[in-house]
Formats: C-alpha cells, structure tokens, sequence
C-alpha cells in the first residue's frame, strides 16, 4: 500500500479553448478540452481543475454549455473556477456534475457569499484561489485574472478564507505560471505552516521532480500542475500528458506506507 498525494492538472480554458499562459499573460492556443479530458480518463488522473481565465477578466458568466460536456466526459473529480458571483451559479456547476467550485475575485470582494456557499453547499465543497506575485520582497495578492492588486498577502487572505470556513486553498504563484522553474518553496510553506485546511500548490512546475520536492518540502496537501501536463520538451510541443503509477512510485512520490 502506498500514499498518494494529489497531483491535480489544472486546464485553463478562453473562448471554449484549452490553452497555457505565461505569468497569467499570452495564452497558448493547445486545442480542444474536452480530447485532453479524454487523454487525462486514459491516464486515470484522480482529479482536474478547470480555469476560465477570461471569465472574471471580461466580466463573463461561467460557460454552462462547455462545463456540461467537460463534466460528461470525465471520469474523474472536477473543480471549476471563473466568473463566479452567486449562489446560484454555484448551485448550476454542481448539477452538472462539478464536485467542487473555486472562488478568487469573490474571495475579496464578496466574503459574504463565500460565507453563505460554504454554509449552503458545506466545506469540501468550496476552494479559495490565491493568486499572488512577489515585487520588492513584498507578497501581494491579485484578482481578477491578475490585473487587480489587493491589500492582501496570501498568508492574510488564507486566514481569512479558513475563517470564512473554505475547504481547502489553491496558492498560485502568478510570476512562477508557465515558467517551469519550480514552486515558491518559501511561501507555500509559509501558508501551508499557518492554516490548518488543505493547501493545493500551484505555479512553476516544470517536471515531476518540481512536484516531489514542492510535497516533501512545504506539507502541502496537493500539487497542482499545467505546463508539464500539456507540454512535452523544451520546445513546448503539445502533449497532453500524465505519469503512470509506477513512475510515480520510483519518483518517491507515491510512497510505500
């Protein structure tokens, strides 16, 4: 028997499109979601995380028709952030068959309704996305796809979503996005040493090696992931991708109990 860390891939969408960013900018058109949620069943991912990222940007409603299909299609868990404002959008994602929602610019600006949601639909149901970037030496909290700066650092803001009564935190290193070079060791442990709800890494994985470091150096609960799951080389080919059990038991991810 072994334990087994999430590893969760993250899929941003635009305009229906699967694609990759870069610090939250220059989308990369990978093509359809839906085959990669295909690819991802064949590869039996225990769990996928789905961004809009255009959504909150352009002040856009969930894409409930692209959602439905995503949710049809997968065999696995899936949680869906962007574009969310209410109650009863919430209630539309999880009648589709979405497990969890992921709550950023509402976090900030609507603790009221993150309140409500986590008492409505319970805990596990709810994630808070952090999404910060470091300047000066100063960590800073941003929404709204990154373009709004906040009066937060993710140390405060995950306080404040675990008072809020969220299940768990998605911490997203907005300069690390798309980078390949590693996670924010520092922070993620700061975080994860402070809460006691379950932190998602997420932001600068470039390999498998990234993701063990990031779990046996933070304690963080997951590690979330975009670019090694869709890319293949150092040119960037796209390659929807996921290691099997057994690279991950020789990794030393997946560890003999």
């Amino acid at each position: 028997m072994y334990s087994r860390p999430r590893i969760i891939p993250t899929l941003l969408i635009s305009g229906g499109n699967l694609v990759k960013t870069k610090r939250f900018k220059n989308p990369d058109y990978l093509g359809d979601p839906i085959n990669a949620i295909k690819i991802f069943n064949e590869k039996s991912v225990d769990e996928l995380c789905i961004l809009d990222i255009e959504a909150s940007q352009k002040g856009k409603l969930p894409d409930v028709e692209l959602l439905k299909s995503m949710a049809s299609e997968a065999f696995m868990p899936l949680s869906y952030g962007g574009g969310i404002t209410n109650i009863m959008q919430m209630k539309e994602i999880f009648s589709i068959g979405f497990e969890k929602v992921i709550l950023n610019t509402t976090l900030v600006h609507k603790p009221e309704i993150v309140k409500e949601a986590v008492a409505y639909f319970g805990s596990q149901s709810i994630i808070a996305s952090i999404d910060y970037r470091t300047k000066f030496g100063k960590e800073k909290c941003y929404t709204v796809d990154a373009m709004q700066k906040t009066k937060f650092s993710p140390l405060e803001l995950a306080k404040k979503a675990e008072k809020l009564g969220v299940g768990e935190i998605l911490l997203y290193s907005i300069e690390r996005d798309g980078m390949k070079i590693g996670y924010d060791i520092k922070t993620i442990s700061k975080v994860v040493s402070n809460v006691k709800i379950p932190v998602i890494a997420c932001g600068g994985a470039g390999n498998i090696e990234d993701i063990k470091k990031v779990l046996d150096a933070t304690g963080v609960h997951a590690a979330a992931a975009g670019s090694v799951f869709v890319y293949f080389g150092n040119r960037n080919a796209v390659l929807i991708n996921f290691p099997d059990e057994e690279t991950l038991i020789q990794k030393g991810i997946y560890k003999e109990l």
